[in-house]
C-alpha cells in the first residue's frame, strides 16, 4: 500500500510541473466544455467521483468500477446559440481492463457571410455585407480509452484522441492524450485521484501556434452517508457523497469544484456544487433518476449577469 501511494504523489508532482507551465491563450478551447449532467451538476468535482463510461472525458482509470458495459448520451445548450453533444461508452475485458469510447462534437450553427464590398445598396435596399453564403464551423473529438486496475486499490488508464477544430478559414487537427490514476484508500468510502487531459503538440492555425488546454487535476471524494463505507454514518436507504477537484488550468490561475449528490435507494438523485476562481461560472445544481441501469439527468449551471444560463441533458445504460 506504501509503494502505491508513493506512486499517486509521484504522479501527482510530476503532473502538476506540466500544468504550471502557463500561458496566455490556448486552442481547442471547446475540450474544457463538459457536457455530462451529472458531473456538471455537482460543479465538474469528478476526477475521484465519476463512475460510468463519463470517466473517458475526466479521469479514464476510473472506468475500472465499470463490470459489465456502460454508454451514455449527453447534449450541453451551450452558449449564444451554439451545442455540443457526447456518447461515451466502456466496456469491461475482465481481467484484462476496460476499454472506453468516446465522440464529442460542437455544432456552431450557419453563419451568413459578410464581405466589405457587398456592402452597399441593391436597388432601394441596403445590403449589410451579406453574400448570400453560409458557413457552419465546427469541432470533434473521437476518442479511445483503456483502464487497468494495478492492485486491488490502484487504477490507471489512458485516452488518445483525434481531435479537429474547422473554422473554415482554416482548419486543425492534433493527437491528444489524457491520463489517470485513482487510488481507493481502503479507509471508509474516501478515494483519491489525479488526472491530466489534454496533453499534446501545439496547434497550428495559419502561421500561429498556441498549446492545449493541458489540466491537470488533483481529486478526493467519499461518502459522509452511504449503505457502507459511510463517515457519518451508514443508511440503506441514503447516501450523500462529497467531491473535491483542484484543478491547474494551463491558461488560468488554480480553480477549485466543489459537489456534492444525495440520493434516495439509488433511485432519485439531488445534485449541487460550486465552481470557485472562474469568470462567470458559479453555482450548479442538478437532479436525476435511475431504473433497472436506466438513467436519465438534467443539470443547470449560473453563468453569472450577462450569459445566459446553461442546461445538460443526459441519458445512460449500465449493465452490472
Amino acid at each position: 500500500m506504501k509503494k502505491m501511494t508513493f506512486l499517486l504523489i509521484i504522479f501527482m508532482v510530476t503532473g502538476s510541473g506540466f500544468a504550471f507551465e502557463k500561458v496566455g491563450a490556448t486552442s481547442f478551447q471547446f475540450l474544457k466544455v463538459m457536457t455530462d449532467a451529472r458531473s456538471t451538476g455537482m460543479a465538474e468535482a469528478q476526477s475521484a467521483a465519476v463512475n460510468s463510461a463519463e470517466a473517458v472525458f475526466w479521469n479514464p482509470a476510473a472506468l475500472t468500477q465499470i463490470e459489465n458495459f456502460d454508454v451514455a448520451i449527453s447534449y450541453l445548450d451551450w452558449l449564444l446559440d451554439t451545442s455540443q453533444s457526447s456518447v461515451a461508452a466502456a466496456f469491461s475485458l475482465s481481467d484484462l481492463g476496460v476499454v472506453g469510447f468516446h465522440v464529442m462534437a460542437v455544432d456552431i450553427g450557419d453563419i451568413q457571410v459578410t464581405t466589405v464590398d457587398a456592402l452597399g445598396f441593391i436597388g432601394d435596399e441596403y445590403n449589410p455585407g451579406l453574400t448570400g453564403e453560409t458557413i457552419a464551423p465546427g469541432a470533434v473529438s473521437i476518442g479511445l480509452s483503456y483502464a487497468r486496475q494495478l492492485t486491488d486499490k490502484l487504477s490507471f488508464g489512458v485516452t488518445g484522441k483525434y481531435v479537429q477544430e474547422d473554422l473554415k478559414v482554416d482548419k486543425a487537427s492534433n493527437i491528444v492524450f489524457d491520463a489517470g490514476l485513482t487510488f481507493d484508500t481502503g479507509f471508509k468510502s474516501l478515494r483519491l485521484a489525479a488526472a491530466i487531459r489534454h496533453f499534446g503538440a501545439e496547434v497550428t492555425y495559419i502561421d500561429q501556434s498556441y498549446p492545449l488546454p493541458q489540466t491537470f487535476t488533483i481529486g478526493v471524494a467519499g461518502y459522509l452517508v452511504a449503505p457502507r463505507g459511510g463517515f457519518l454514518l451508514n443508511s440503506s436507504a441514503h447516501s450523500l457523497l462529497i467531491a473535491y477537484d483542484m484543478s491547474q488550468p494551463r491558461d488560468y490561475n488554480q480553480q477549485h469544484h466543489l459537489g456534492f449528490e444525495y440520493s434516495f435507494k439509488d433511485f432519485v438523485f439531488l445534485r449541487a456544487g460550486y465552481k470557485f476562481n472562474f469568470d462567470e461560472e458559479g453555482a450548479a445544481f442538478g437532479f436525476g433518476l435511475k431504473l433497472v441501469g436506466l438513467r436519465i439527468d438534467y443539470s443547470y449551471s449560473d453563468f453569472g449577469q450577462y450569459l445566459d444560463s446553461v442546461h445538460r441533458f443526459s441519458v445512460g445504460f449500465m449493465r452490472k
